[in-house]
Formats: structure tokens, C-alpha cells, sequence
């Protein structure tokens, strides 16, 4: 497995997708070696250097940390980085929403946590490579940004605790990300309550629910059927401009999160209800058809 770069900055800057290809070497993609840093340093735009969300260091003491608390388990340190990514990187939807930030960090800043967390696979006949997507790709792919708009998607305002029970599963994130749906918070929070009752909680179950989901809500307006409480945009930017003086996120109890409104829990529980009438015919591939 590769190591961690000779060479890691000391903030975080902004590397375009052509910049970092030259980067995604073989030896990289195969986890045999990575680079030393000093090269993509010079192909990397600055951030404002009075800004300090843009310190390396914190960023880098959680991905190590996270290596070393879930050696024996690395699917189980989504759950645990994704929050602590989220309040750590204090991002407007707008700056997340910039793919050249995930890519200094997963090229850049922490290259061995990706080839680390994404091992490389193999499809037949091939040499085993991570998929390069991990490094410079969507944000349902890439290594960070999934974690850190997980966070955002699922966190219950301040509260973290949805996000953990979310990243248990794989499918949830990566489909919930791909779609629209989450947007509406309501609908993120039921999803993570069908999770923990149990109804639907295998990959396949999770994708046949989102699918149906996503068919339904072409006749129900989810926004108007489960309302939401509006976004207080002030909370966020005050959490933001209170980057500069945070502690450190705690290791062991989870973090805080902007100071929003949580999501009714009438709509939460009116909507969970509901998808779970939706599961009872959703189209699970191996499931036996309902009726």
C-alpha cells in the first residue's frame, strides 16, 4: 500500500481534473507507489491564505486516525470520518459543490487514506487498480467529497447521529447521492429510518426503495406532502465564520453541526410510513413478486 506523500502541504488549494491526470499513475492506481508531492504542488491555484478552513493539518490527523481506529474494518470508517469531515471542512453547498478541493485532498493531502479505504480490485483478467474516480470523479464516487455531502444530506440540523446510521450503508449514499431526492431533508431522515427498522437494509433492498422512491415522486411532491422547516442561512454562516476559532472535532462523541432547525418529526414519520408502503412492491432484483 502506498505511503503517505514526502511532501503534504500546508493548506488546501484548488487542483483542476486536467492538472491531477499526470498524477493518476499507474503505480498509483495499482497502490504500489505514490508521488512525492513536490510536482503537484506547482500545478495547484491557491486559496485564500486568511482563511482558516484551509489548514492541512486538521484534515490530515483525522485520516489518520481514522486508518489506525479502523484497521480490522475500513467500511466502518465512513461513519466515523464523515462527520468529523463535514464539521472540520466548514463548506457552503457552493464551495462542496467545486471538484478541484477533492481533488488536492485525495491527491495532495491524503492519498494513501483513498488507496487505503478503495483498495484495488480487479475485474477478470485485468490487474487489480483503484478506480480513478475515487481520486477525481463524481461526487457519489470520489473518496471525500461522498463523505462530506453525506454529512450534509443527512445530518438532522446540528445532529450528526443520521449521518452515521446513513454511511452503514453503502448503497444508501452512493444512490441517495446520484438522485435529487435527499435535497428534501425530510426525505433523507426517512431513509435513515427505514434503515434502522429494519425494512429495508440489504443493497438491494435499499436500491429497489430509492428507485421506487424516485417513480413515485414524479406524482408526489414530497416537499408539499412532508413540509420541512425553512433554512435559517444565517446559522450556517455563522458556523462557518466560527471555523477560525473551533477546537479541534472530537474522537469520541460526535461533533456539532450548524445551528438549523431539525426536521419535523411528523414529516419524518408521515414519510417513512409511506416509503415503507412503497417497499412493499418496490422492485427488489431476487425478491418474489409481491401479491
Amino acid at each position: 500500500m502506498i505511503e503517505k506523500p514526502h511532501h503534504v502541504p500546508e493548506r488546501l488549494g484548488l487542483l483542476s481534473g486536467a492538472a491531477a491526470d499526470p498524477f493518476l499513475t499507474e503505480d498509483l492506481l495499482r497502490g504500489v507507489q505514490g508521488h512525492g508531492g513536490v510536482d503537484l504542488a506547482k500545478v495547484v491555484e491557491p486559496l485564500p491564505e486568511d482563511d482558516a478552513r484551509w489548514a492541512v493539518e486538521p484534515l490530515r490527523d483525522l485520516v489518520d486516525d481514522a486508518m489506525f481506529k479502523f484497521k480490522d474494518n475500513r467500511t466502518d470508517a465512513d461513519g466515523w470520518l464523515a462527520p468529523r469531515l463535514h464539521a472540520t471542512l466548514r463548506l457552503s453547498r457552493r464551495e462542496a459543490a467545486d471538484k478541484r478541493i477533492w481533488n488536492h485532498i485525495a491527491l495532495a493531502v491524503a492519498p494513501d487514506y483513498v488507496a487505503w479505504r478503495h483498495s484495488p480490485t480487479a475485474s477478470e483478467g485485468k490487474v487489480p487498480r483503484i478506480n480513478p474516480a475515487r481520486f477525481k470523479g463524481a461526487p457519489d464516487r470520489q473518496c471525500f467529497s461522498r463523505l462530506w455531502w453525506a454529512a450534509e444530506m443527512f445530518r438532522n440540523g446540528a445532529d450528526y447521529t443520521p449521518v452515521v446510521k446513513a454511511c452503514s450503508n453503502q448503497d444508501l449514499i452512493h444512490n441517495s447521492l446520484r438522485v435529487s431526492l435527499v435535497d428534501h431533508r425530510p426525505t433523507a431522515q426517512a431513509l435513515v429510518r427505514i434503515l434502522e427498522r429494519g425494512i429495508a437494509a440489504t443493497g438491494r433492498e435499499i436500491n429497489g426503495l430509492i428507485t421506487a422512491i424516485n417513480t413515485a415522486g414524479a406524482t408526489v411532491i414530497y416537499d408539499a406532502f412532508a413540509e420541512d422547516e425553512p433554512r435559517e442561512p444565517g446559522a450556517l454562516r455563522q458556523w462557518i465564520a466560527d471555523a477560525e476559532s473551533a477546537p479541534p472535532v472530537p474522537r469520541h462523541a460526535l461533533p456539532t453541526g450548524p445551528d438549523e432547525e431539525p426536521v419535523p418529526e411528523d414529516s419524518v414519520a408521515k414519510l417513512a410510513e409511506y416509503f415503507a408502503d412503497l417497499f412493499e412492491t418496490a422492485p427488489v432484483r431476487g425478491r418474489a413478486p409481491q401479491g
